[in-house]
């Protein structure tokens, strides 16, 4: 059977300081853009009106602009795609209103512009798709509330399932997630549709996911390794259950880069957010789930003599070992003080 490293003993713990001026380095600029500038959004999240249109010849995009602003729609964005394609995007409210309130109005009204500059049969429309804005800011909405009940749900689940260290390490390690997520969808300018949310979505339960396999290990060690410290004890847990870690991430990582090369323009945002997705969640995982649990267990320790180990019943069964014992001299072992 093919096995994957094996065996590994990588401190990774020991790095945390770089990977988190990594970390700072790579968010803070990124979610500063975001408060002064926003995310794209698309037609269905914003409101408007596309048009994907196919010419009998390359098209002059200066000549379709100039018909649209002759038109009312000069604010209209015109991205050319393939060699005889346009798209043209409406997404101002003034255009909107303009038409009189109505986003078809507004598809009707380009292609009347069109017709009349370039003649009826110079093109035809492949897709249109039209979004009044109260529509758009509706379903905004929903996907803000489904965004914030998936994290709800994920934070009773984590209540339920580890005891209350391990799962706000687990909760702030998936913070970091969404928060390096809308900070490289920033960087790429990724347009915000209902693809890009639900993509969100699954980067939420994979990261939440590999956060659970490395805790349950952890949790799993605990028991049978009573006296081991936590930093060595959170490196082999993070160490064995590498294999898993790597195997998985690379095989979706294959199917994504499929999408990536062969999905097109529509289902490559979805792609590329899932990319960044397993990728940073595998990160936090080992760099920043590990040392926060480590932290808050020294910082809020269950017994205030023993701020390494990690439970009560671990800790009550060490002093009730230790008592009646004679002290142990320096540089004398634990069996040799048994002896005596």
């Amino acid at each position: 059977m093919l096995r994957i490293l094996h065996n590994t003993k990588i401190d990774f713990i020991r790095l945390w300081k770089p990977a988190a001026i990594g970390i700072a380095l790579f968010i803070l600029p990124g979610l500063l853009w975001v408060a002064v500038s926003n995310f794209r959004y698309s037609i269905e999240l914003n409101g408007g009106t596309l048009l994907q249109l196919e010419f009998q010849q390359p098209p002059d995009v200066g000549a379709v602009r100039a018909a649209m602003t002759d038109g009312g729609l000069g604010s209209a964005e015109i991205a050319t795609f393939g060699t005889n394609g346009l798209i043209i995007r409406a997404q101002g409210t003034a255009e909107i209103e303009a038409q009189g309130g109505s986003a078809e109005a507004v598809g009707t009204r380009i292609r009347e512009v069109l017709t009349q500059r370039f003649g009826e049969n110079a093109f035809r429309v492949e897709h249109s798709e039209a979004v009044g804005p109260r529509i758009g800011g509706e379903l905004r909405r929903q996907a803000t509330i489904a965004l914030l009940i998936a994290f709800g749900l994920t934070l009773i689940y984590l209540a339920w399932r580890f005891e209350w260290r391990f799962a706000i390490a687990a909760v702030l390690a998936t913070v970091h997630d969404i928060f390096a997520t809308l900070a490289f969808m920033k960087y790429l300018n990724l347009e915000i549709s209902v693809f890009v949310v639900g993509a969100i979505l699954t980067v939420v339960g994979y990261s939440m996911n590999d956060k659970v396999v490395v805790f349950d290990r952890v949790r799993e060690n605990l028991r049978m390794s009573k006296r081991e410290p936590l930093y060595d004890l959170l490196n082999r847990s993070v160490n064995e259950t590498l294999p898993r870690t790597v195997m998985t991430g690379s095989t979706t990582l294959a199917c994504l880069l499929a999408l990536l090369i062969f999905g097109g323009e529509v289902i490559r945002p979805f792609a590329w957010v899932l990319t960044w997705g397993i990728v940073v969640g595998t990160f936090s995982s080992i760099y920043v789930a590990s040392p926060l649990l480590l932290w808050i267990e020294r910082r809020y320790a269950r017994t205030a003599s023993d701020k390494a180990h990690v439970s009560a019943a671990q800790a009550r069964a060490e002093s009730t070992g230790e008592s009646g014992r004679a002290p142990r001299k320096p540089g004398q072992t634990p069996q040799q003080a048994a002896t005596r």
